[in-house]
């Protein structure tokens, strides 16, 4: 389990690492004139985050709800992100929030993809399959500001 976290921490800060490149790669370039091309407007993406609180916390159950939204909810046209996991129960200060078993985030490229997804019948599908197994469900819509400075990776202490 430990190995597995190593590997998809590595995962993530490769991507990031990648972003962060292509990033570098799209910034201001000076034509032939030698003036500065305008700058590019930078994305404003919607970004769905849902949190569900199971009526069976068992490990078992909430494995299976996550590849019921894997399997329903992933690669939705305009989709620029698609997560599901379980909760990292290890984290407990108190801010950290215990109020639920799953988590999901889609990141869609404008709100027209986010209000396509909400009607969408895989989307439907996933809410008539799986209404009866959440006792409570809480959703954050929120815009995500991109930033023009790239990924930068902490150092190690």
């Amino acid at each position: 389990m430990q190995t597995m976290k190593k590997v998809c921490w590595v995962f993530v800060l490769g991507c990031g690492a990648a972003a962060g490149w292509w990033v570098g790669q799209s910034g201001t370039v000076c034509p032939a004139g030698g003036e500065e091309a305008p700058a590019r407007a930078l994305p404003r993406y919607l970004v769905h985050d849902v949190y569900f609180t199971l009526k069976d916390k068992t490990p078992e159950a909430q494995a299976a709800f996550v590849e019921s939204c894997k399997k329903y909810l992933s690669g939705h046209k305009d989709t620029v992100w698609f997560a599901a996991g379980v909760r990292a129960g290890e984290f407990q200060r108190p801010v950290n929030d215990q109020e639920f078993d799953v988590a999901l985030q889609v990141v869609f490229k404008d709100k027209s993809a986010h209000d396509t997804y909400q009607e969408h019948p895989r989307h439907l599908k996933f809410i008539e399959e799986n209404k009866d197994r959440w006792s409570k469900v809480r959703v954050c819509d929120w815009y995500m500001e991109a930033s023009d400075h790239g990924a930068v990776l902490m150092q190690q202490k």
